[in-house]
């Protein structure tokens, strides 16, 4: 984290993948560095529409600058080092911002998520310049900071989120209230807003959350903000004397008990849905760890399971939240081992532990599209699956890469010819009507499991009705084997219903996954540790088989490792014909080596 501030001082830092340079002595905060296109900073906020790129540019870079994520690593740095540069270059950026965004000039007063981040940033950096003789001035004594201050709270208590976006962007600007309220409790609204934003928190905790811990946007980059969230909000209140409740532990338990339960070997989560690297609180070069510090802290907080799986030493941040953690609040309830099965939710995890060869991990998925009517970050991707082994993606989850931007690249990246899982006559399973919307959406249901714990043989069966529109209407419905003692995976597709359709089955193979395809017999070959592992994937006979990497029209082969990045890879598409006859049948072995060995 100092090396990260020593470059901010130098000017440098990346923000969604873009690298930044202009950073020192301070940035422009309405720039977008990808497009070159500057947003206008004096016109009402309302008057900008954040959705145009030909006016905002890629709004995320302007927005995600604005967080204040590089502050907090400044502040972060000084409380490590006592060096007051890093201090003073903090002071200049803030002050920098609050002279420069006047109340609802600008786009930066525009989004509600926006604001609530910033509180949790600004909070922060409070706190982490404690030390530092200058922060009384930069803070408490400076007459621009509480004014802007009062007008961030302001408008989160009287304009929430609602209707579809009542999403995470609810939670956000509810924790980002909370907690600027118990740590600068300086106006007489104060008391009534720091209430109304823990019942909010109390509520949409509850109402986001699967019993089963899985966040109910089913887009597990979400899952990971949203616990963030909680967790800042959770820790603040109760240094401050405010806890939030019951709820809310148990709520935070429950995420953090699923997060440790889908973790892979090395405690990376499945890549369902979008994933924009959103973080409440960045006190580290990056987010890459950022699983195991969630866990960490939430197991600081309320207890660990006794099946948890080990956490690497944590990071700054969980460092510090873990000292701020109140012992003694443990939530009762808890999975006495680790679930594979997350209820209405519907995802599996197959799993195979075996002391002496690499993991086999594979997510199934038949739960629901999304999140309310709009579903915003769903991907068309029902009854597809992940595989992994040894924590190397192996069939992967293609991830987001951008948001409004690119149209087509937003198309591709959730459609369902970009997941593992099989499209029929060319159609999504679901029907996009927008960059965030559906039109009409897959319900997917488990309609079997077995073995999940324990035996040779791990089983899961979904359908999904997404294909119920076309003529003659179909369902699709999957089975997926894990075969512990053969150390192979099988994978069998059916098309319910009368008559024909055309199809295409995608396995799209993970960055580090080099292929040779001959006929319908791919060798698959990765790296591990000294060594290289691999796997044979024998595919359904009666399709034809092509190999695809980095193909842009129509697109195929492509993997975003983080968002605002995308990368080449191998895509397998089969195409043909199916009816309700048809028994697709794909079969991945596993050699039987030990971890980072040849053969």
């Amino acid at each position: 984290v100092v090396r990260a501030a020593e470059g901010i001082l130098q000017g440098h830092w990346t923000t969604l993948g873009v690298r930044r340079t202009d950073l020192a002595p301070e940035p422009d905060w309405f720039l977008d560095p990808e497009t070159g296109r500057r947003v206008p900073d004096r016109r009402f906020n309302f008057d900008v529409n954040p959705r145009d790129p030909s006016v905002v540019g890629n709004v995320k870079n302007v927005w995600e600058l604005s967080r204040h994520h590089h502050v907090t690593v400044l502040a972060a740095s000084y409380l490590l080092t006592s060096r007051e540069e890093f201090a003073l270059m903090a002071d200049r950026h803030l002050r920098s911002w609050w002279r420069q965004n006047e109340f609802l000039k600008g786009l930066h007063w525009r989004s509600g998520i926006e604001l609530g981040v910033r509180l949790i940033s600004w909070t922060w950096v409070r706190r982490l310049l404690d030390g530092w003789a200058s922060a009384p001035a930069l803070f408490e004594d400076n007459p621009r900071f509480r004014r802007c201050l009062y007008q961030h709270l302001y408008l989160l208590a009287r304009f929430p989120s609602h209707g579809s976006s009542a999403n995470n962007h609810l939670i956000a600007e509810a924790a980002g209230g909370f907690v600027a309220c118990c740590a600068f409790p300086w106006f007489a609204e104060a008391n009534d807003w720091r209430e109304a934003f823990a019942a909010t928190l109390r509520r949409e905790a509850v109402r986001q959350t699967f019993p089963s811990g899985l966040n109910r946007e089913l887009a597990t980059g979400y899952q990971g903000f949203v616990l963030e969230l909680l967790l800042v909000a959770a820790l603040e209140g109760e240094a401050s004397g405010h806890p939030l409740g019951p709820e809310v532990r148990r709520a935070i338990a429950a995420m953090a008990d699923a997060a440790a339960a889908m973790a892979d070997v090395h405690l990376n989560m499945p890549r369902q849905g979008d994933g924009d690297e959103g973080t409440a609180l960045l006190l580290d070069a990056d987010i890459g760890g950022r699983w195991g510090s969630l866990i960490a802290t939430a197991g600081h907080l309320l207890g660990r399971c006794a099946w948890w799986p080990a956490v690497p030493l944590p990071d700054v941040r969980a460092a510090l939240w873990s000292s701020m953690a109140v012992g003694g609040r443990e939530v009762a309830d808890r999975p006495a081992e680790r679930p594979h099965e997350f209820g209405e939710a519907g995802m599996v995890i197959l799993r195979d532990v075996h002391p002496r060869l690499d993991e086999v991990w594979c997510r199934c998925d038949s739960g629901p599209h999304g999140f309310l009517s709009l579903a915003a970050h769903a991907h068309a991707d029902a009854l597809s699956v992940e595989v992994r082994h040894g924590g190397v993606e192996i069939l992967a989850d293609p991830g987001t890469y951008c948001y409004h931007t690119e149209p087509g690249w937003r198309a591709y990246f959730r459609s369902t010819r970009a997941h593992n899982t099989l499209q029929l006559d060319g159609e999504d399973q679901s029907v996009a009507s927008g960059p965030f919307s559906w039109a009409r959406c897959a319900d997917g249901r488990t309609v079997g499991i077995s073995g999940l714990g324990s035996g040779q043989v791990a089983e899961w069966q979904g359908i999904h009705d997404g294909y119920s529109r076309l003529q003659p209407p179909a369902q699709h419905r999957r089975q997926v084997r894990l075969d512990r003692e053969q150390r192979s995976l099988t994978i069998e597709d059916r098309v319910l219903g009368d008559g024909c359709h055309s199809c295409r089955l995608a396995f799209h193979l993970g960055p580090q996954v080099e292929c040779w395809l001959d006929g319908r017999v791919a060798r698959l070959e990765w790296p591990a540790g000294e060594g290289r592992q691999g796997a044979v994937l024998e595919l359904p006979g009666a399709l034809h088989w092509e190999e695809v990497r980095g193909r842009l029209v129509p697109p195929g082969g492509w993997y975003s490792p983080r968002f605002g990045v995308k990368v080449p890879t191998v895509s397998l598409f089969g195409t043909g014909e199916v009816d309700g006859s048809s028994v697709l049948v794909t079969v991945v072995e596993f050699s039987r080596a030990g971890p980072g060995t040849d053969e």
